[in-house]
């Protein structure tokens, strides 16, 4: 079904693949492609080095490069995405540091908290200060439940060769031939100020499709098997996805677009796909052929990896609770599910040190069946035309009256919406007690359609990590998401909410036609783009706060652990939650107080108590510091510098806090869960390793230091210091290896910690204290 090779290879003329390490010659190659009814090659040596120039993503990446060095990337974008989680916070960092105008067309849509449920008028304050942001800057505002993100910048951005960048981690367009990559707002933040996003140039994956997917298999089942392969080991972490192979053309637009925005599940950087006569005809519907481009790679390429995937093997899946690499046939999952689901109730108990909570997914089994209690198709992979018209389509043909299972439909725009409408799905859907929405995110981070207490909810939407469903398991709640395709769920509601398999599913259609009504945007999305108004005053809400002011690094840092998390992955959702608290993202202060609640609830109460040391040790005379950092700063002169006066340490040293962690930042591309630690005094991070280049991103651009320890988390402890001498010199010099003492109780350990692979900008920005900070020293022009 999936296969892996770490080895490189050659693929020739996007059909014969030939492992790296063979010993093979000009004539062995022609021989095979002769063999498969293909061209020969031209003389020439065939070389690995000029093969790696071959592929799709080195010719967007190079035509995008705005340095002079080929492996060091410092990249500009084509356009720019953001939604009403992370757009004010955004606008607010760039005109901080002198914006004047938005320079590339950059969408500022309303999907995340369009429901306006939380904190009164603040949500739809946020939406008001989005639209005067379009007009003052020159921006394009897409008002709430008309699109979702990704669906408004498919329908009305894309374009073949392009490059775009969206504060979300769904960032994904590789099907329609542009490399969508998702980052932290200050990101695009450095967009805005027309500077660049600056990477190695990453490795190139192919992803190989063959075969064709059996009736009843749809994107989600092949995108699961996908991510169940590679998550674990980290196989495509960083690196670009390039989608090839004969199967491609076999796959509709919608399908192609399913599995790829769910490539960002791998923890890849980005992707692309070969484009054809379907991407051209999207394109021609859509009324933007001019974006088309035929893309391949060359007749000889070379990729880093490759991972085979036979379409004709993969049959529906389920991504259990509490992640979507947790993948199961569903029919084998139905097999042995008491077995199954006993182990996802023991990965709990881990998950979920909470005495109050009783959370069993065994009481769901009923004989050879799983009774589910809600299913949810909504989102930038779920809402997608074809997926609701087989939904529909699978639904006609049975019962799905049961009053004890509820399934909600979302599709993704209100043009999708109106398709719908005018094809009789939407009829059908809500004959047969189907609820169907508006264009909104919610249910895929918490904002919406949250289960029971106890709920077993099936959705095809993103993601299924801990609690993301809305759930709050300090106040003894908790709820489970599984993952699985449109048709399945379907098949699911139609068996009355029995867990059922679409495998063999005949009763939809293979061809949908789909109808893009363009005045539907045209009628109610302002585009300002080139057209500034800056005599605009922007509309501030009273939740609106700036940031507050943060110090440069110092000299030395004195840092107490304030929360140790032992998880083998942390998502961003456990670092800052998703959901109702999201409502607050305009108020740096206010949300800052939901950092780490769902999953260490004393971490803030922690952190404030450091921030109020560092207060009154600032300037204060050796009898004057509180007396905790007098005792350490005793510690340290008398066993670490016997020539460090105190008077010095107070002068020359940043007091603040540390999370310990071994792989967080896995998810969503929110800087919030970085910057609410540094909002809350918190000057590192150490892990083992950093789960996405996302996260620690944002840890760097919020002047935390993203350090790496190869010893176990459980190294450090609560209420540890960890004293970091001379860790400025550290930055300044560009060295990767940290010198740190852990100071417990008065007795001291030296650990050597690394903090590897900083750019110079990176370094900047750290020795600054944030990006606001750096930028301030370097305006904007």
């Amino acid at each position: 079904m999936v296969t892996l090779s770490d080895k490189g290879v050659f693929v020739f003329q996007e059909r014969l693949i030939v492992e790296d390490g063979e010993a093979i010659t000009s004539e062995e190659i022609n021989r095979r492609l002769a063999a498969a009814a293909l061209a020969p090659l031209s003389e020439g040596q065939i070389d690995k080095e000029t093969a790696r120039t071959g592929t799709i993503a080195y010719r967007i990446l190079t035509q995008h490069n705005n340095s002079n060095d080929d492996e060091n990337l410092e990249i500009r974008f084509d356009s720019l995405a953001s939604h009403d989680i992370t757009y004010v916070g955004i606008v607010q960092t760039a005109r901080a540091s002198g914006l004047k105008r938005f320079p590339v067309p950059y969408a500022l849509t309303n999907c995340h908290n369009s429901l306006c449920a939380v904190g009164g008028t603040i949500n739809e304050d946020d939406h008001v200060f989005g639209l005067s942001a379009a007009r003052k800057y020159g921006g394009i505002y897409v008002p709430a439940h008309l699109a979702v993100i990704h669906q408004y910048v498919r329908d009305m951005m894309t374009g073949c060769g392009k490059m775009i960048l969206g504060s979300d981690s769904h960032t994904r367009y590789g099907a329609l031939g542009a490399m969508g990559i998702g980052e932290g707002g200050p990101e695009i933040v450095k967009q805005l100020l027309e500077r660049t996003y600056d990477i190695p140039r990453p490795d190139v994956v192919a992803v190989y499709l063959e075969g064709q997917p059996p009736k009843g298999t749809g994107p989600h089942d092949v995108a699961l098997a996908i991510v169940g392969e590679v998550f674990e080991s980290g196989f495509a972490k960083n690196k670009i996805l390039e989608f090839i192979g004969p199967a491609i053309a076999n796959l509709s637009v919608d399908f192609r677009i399913g599995i790829d925005v769910m490539s960002t599940e791998t923890t890849c950087l980005s992707s692309i796909w070969c484009t054809d006569d379907k991407v051209k005809a999207y394109y021609q519907v859509h009324g933007r052929e001019a974006s088309f481009a035929p893309l391949s790679p060359d007749d000889v390429a070379y990729y880093d990896g490759l991972i085979r995937v036979d379409l004709s093997r993969v049959k529906p899946m389920i991504a259990l609770p509490f992640h979507p690499s947790n993948v199961f046939e569903i029919d084998l999952f139905k097999e042995n599910a008491k077995d199954i689901l006993r182990k996802v109730e023991s990965e709990a108990e881990g998950i979920f040190d909470n005495q109050r909570i009783r959370f069993s997914l065994v009481d769901k089994v009923e004989g050879g069946n799983v009774k589910v209690d809600q299913g949810i198709v909504a989102g930038c992979s779920g809402g997608l035309f074809e997926n609701i018209c087989a939904v529909a389509d699978i639904i006609s043909n049975g019962n799905s009256a049961a009053a004890d299972f509820s399934l909600s439909v979302y599709p993704a725009s209100q043009p999708v919406n109106l398709a719908l409408m005018k094809n009789g799905a939407i009829e059908t859907l809500v004959s047969n007690g189907v609820v169907t929405r508006t264009a909104f995110c919610g249910p895929c981070f918490g904002a919406g359609d949250t289960p029971s207490n106890g709920g077993f909810s099936i959705r095809h939407t993103t993601r299924n990590f801990p609690n993301r469903e809305g759930s709050k398991p300090g106040e003894g709640q908790i709820s489970a998401v599984a993952l699985m395709d449109a048709r399945s769920i379907a098949a699911t509601c139609r068996n009355g909410g029995y867990l059922t398999s679409a495998a063999g599913s005949g009763e939809y259609r293979e061809h949908y036609d789909f109808r893009f009504e363009k005045d539907i945007y045209e009628k109610k999305v302002y585009n300002g783009f080139e057209n500034p108004l800056k005599d605009q005053a922007l509309v501030m809400g009273p939740n609106i706060v700036d940031w507050p002011k943060m110090d440069p690094l110092p000299r030395n840092l004195l840092l107490k652990v304030v929360s140790v998390l032992k998880d083998p992955v942390t998502t961003t959702d456990e670092l800052i939650p998703s959901g109702e608290t999201a409502s607050y993202r305009s108020n740096p202060l206010r949300l800052a107080e939901s950092t780490l609640s769902r999953k260490d609830p004393g971490y803030v109460e922690r952190a404030k108590q450091v921030q109020k040391m560092y207060e009154a040790s600032k300037g204060a005379a050796a009898e004057k510091l509180p007396a905790e950092i007098k005792t350490i700063y005793d510690v340290i002169a008398a066993k670490i510098d016997p020539a460090a006066e105190i008077a010095s340490l107070a002068d020359t040293t940043g007091i603040g806090s540390l999370v310990c962690a071994v792989k967080p930042g896995d998810g969503s591309a929110r800087e919030q869960a970085a910057s609410c630690q540094k909002v809350l005094g918190t000057w590192a991070n150490i892990a083992r390793e950093y789960a996405t280049k996302r996260y620690r991103s944002n840890c760097i651009n919020w002047g935390i230091l993203p350090l790496i320890s190869d010893r176990d988390i459980s190294t450090f402890s609560l209420n540890d210091y960890i004293y970091l001498p001379g860790i400025r010199s550290v930055i300044e010099t560009g060295s990767e290896a940290v010198d740190a003492w852990i100071i417990d109780e008065g007795e001291i350990r030296q650990i050597r910690l690394s903090i590897p692979d900083l750019t110079e900008k990176d370094r900047d920005i750290l020795l600054a204290g944030n990006l606001i900070n750096y930028q301030s020293k370097t305006p904007h022009e």
